[in-house]
């Protein structure tokens, strides 16, 4: 690894299978979610218009051709959506995460059950009775996931109630109870079980599902065509057959948008994922037989966590709408305090008997290479202006591009968890977060930030991110010898390398051309008008570049990882303004 960290096992501690032990997502929300390196491409991808996309069928035929259902947010009110200020589809906003509500998944309801997870009819009622009695307040799709993008708060107790698979006992039970007491629920209906292609127990007739489409209290969605035992295992075609056909053919014979969608048993990667998201879906839901979560604990709005109906009794005391609206909204916020638009431009400063430079504005972005290079050789064929050396990485191979912890660079468009065994001694070190308006700087805790779930909940629309050594600046005050703990080495003379966020909002890369300690270099940094600056791997690593020549005096170690400036009039306004070449950013693990 990097010579200042300190974290990673040593070779008797790392198991043989490191690459594999890489690719698992520790503690990764959902049904086996994303079990490998995650994309983050639909961070970087401006979302498609339903009339852009052209689907076929496993037989050919366009099932989807530009059918204009209205965007998201048209659905859930333009103006509302952006005073609140909403996070980037499909990723939940941060205070979302601050409330708990339960969204119930129920099977049939018949007399008398056949199964464990049926109810009566009176099961059923009691269940409403309960829901209404405890103050609790069913909510539709609509309010849960406009709730989700912007924090917005829910009535002070809600719950969503939701029903799979289309049994007629949801028609000729469950309908009229939840019209007596006027409560909304959700119904996940395959077609071919409606069609009768697919055998099993009662179903709902197509009339029947256009009475209930009818009704306020009512919504359908989609749970595929076939309903698979796993949508993961199915060929491309199969897959996107299951999820748009079953959306087309809803819409086609109830005359309503088709918005959500349930995988069937639960069961998604990010294949499944992204089918969906490009079959026009709003949002998705899963389950889980343990470890049930409220909605604001979801990986995103492309797996909405459910519980089971029996946890009910557990949550009437739990359920909770969230905290108020912020008076200013984060987007303002962050717009206000941020500024990656001015030129990028480089200066030598010297202070006392120090010397160092610094490399200042546009827009702050990292590259992952799939190895080890000089600092400009990763910069060639890029659009950036300038470069520091970036997190630290792992020595134990010397053509690896292992990092010490996660990693998240719009180079690659992947999410690379860190090695299980290891993150944990990352905690508290800096968690750099990078957005196309907004950098944070919070203290890495690897139970939450090890998944690209937890970093998206941190920031919505992050596009890179990595842990560092340690704050040399915190909130405008130069960080003193006690809060650097068990850092090896902060406090030796040595070169440095490190980048953060000035006073005036610019981003900020820079190195040391003489030895210095960590506390003199934030010190250096503070007087330098940095508001906010965390040490990169150093010593023989500190690398600086600008228009692809080396500012440092020697050859140092090669590295896998830079933080980069791209320059305003190189910039196109995308979420990723990062251009680069194939070569050299392939992320091999």
């Amino acid at each position: 690894m990097g010579d200042v960290v300190g974290a990673a096992p040593s070779s008797a501690d790392q198991p043989q299978a490191l690459d594999t032990q890489l690719f698992a997502l520790i503690d990764a929300p959902g049904v086996d979610a994303f079990p490998t390196a995650v994309s983050s491409e639909r961070l970087c991808r401006r979302p498609l218009g339903l009339d852009e996309m052209r689907i076929s069928s496993p037989k050919g035929e366009k099932l989807f051709q530009g059918v204009n259902l209205g965007s998201a947010s048209q659905t859930l009110g333009t103006q509302a959506i952006a005073q609140l200020g909403a996070a980037p589809w499909p990723s939940l906003h941060p205070q979302a995460a601050e409330a708990r509500v339960p969204v119930l998944m129920y099977h049939d309801v018949l007399e008398p059950p056949e199964v464990f997870f049926d109810l009566t009819p009176a099961d059923f009622e009691a269940h409403l009775q309960t829901i209404l009695d405890n103050g609790l307040t069913p909510i539709s799709p609509d309010q849960l996931v406009q709730h989700l993008r912007t924090g917005a708060p829910l009535p002070e107790k809600p719950v969503l109630i939701t029903f799979d698979d289309g049994y007629v006992g949801h028609y000729e039970h469950v309908y009229p109870l939840l019209q007596k007491y006027q409560v909304p629920a959700t119904f996940f209906v395959f077609p071919g079980k409606v069609d009768g292609d697919v055998a099993g127990r009662s179903t709902l007739t197509w009339e029947q599902i256009k009475t209930m489409a009818t009704d306020p209290l009512v919504t359908i969605a989609s749970h595929s065509v076939t309903h698979p035992a796993d949508l993961r295992t199915l060929s491309d075609d199969d897959l996107v057959y299951e999820v748009v056909e079953s959306k087309r053919r809803l819409e086609s014979e109830l005359g309503v948008p088709i918005r959500y969608f349930s995988y069937p048993t639960g069961h998604y990667d990010e294949r499944v994922a992204q089918a969906v998201a490009d079959a026009g879906y709003l949002a998705a839901f899963t389950m889980r037989e343990q470890n049930e979560q409220f909605a604001g604990a979801s990986e995103s709005l492309l797996a909405i966590e459910r519980f089971g109906q029996s946890s009910l009794a557990a949550l009437v005391d739990q359920a909770w709408g969230g905290p108020p609206t912020p008076s200013v909204a984060p987007v303002a916020v962050a717009d206000s305090e941020f500024n990656f638009n001015t030129p990028v431009a480089v200066q030598k400063v010297d202070w006392e008997n120090q010397s160092f430079s610094l490399i200042t504005g546009g827009q702050p972005v990292t590259i992952h290479a799939n190895s080890r290079y000089q600092l400009p050789d990763i910069m060639a064929g890029t659009n950036l202006a300038g470069a520091v050396d970036g997190g630290f990485f792992s020595l134990e191979y010397l053509d690896s591009n292992v990092m010490i912890g996660p990693v998240l660079s719009q180079s690659t468009r992947q999410f690379i968890p860190g090695y299980g065994g290891e993150t944990p001694r990352l905690n508290g070190r800096p968690l750099v977060l990078i957005a196309p308006h907004q950098v944070l700087f919070v203290p890495f805790e690897a139970n939450r930030h090890n998944a690209l779930a937890g970093l998206v909940r941190e920031l919505p629309g992050v596009t890179d991110a990595f842990v560092a050594a340690a704050w040399l600046v915190k909130d405008g005050l130069p960080q003193p010898a006690s809060s650097f703990g068990s850092l090896f080495d902060y406090d030796a003379r040595r070169h440095r390398a490190f980048w953060g966020i000035n006073t005036a909002g610019q981003a900020v890369v820079g190195v040391t051309h003489t030895m210095v300690d960590s506390v003199k270099l934030g010190e250096m940094l503070h007087q330098s008008g940095l508001r906010d600056a965390v040490m990169l791997d150093s010593g023989a690593s500190t690398s600086l570049a600008y228009q692809g020549d080396s500012l440092v005096g020697y050859i140092p170690r090669p590295v896998p990882h830079i933080v980069g400036l791209v320059p305003p009039e190189t910039n196109d306004g995308s979420p990723c303004p990062l251009v680069v070449e194939e070569q050299n950013t392939t992320t091999e693990r």
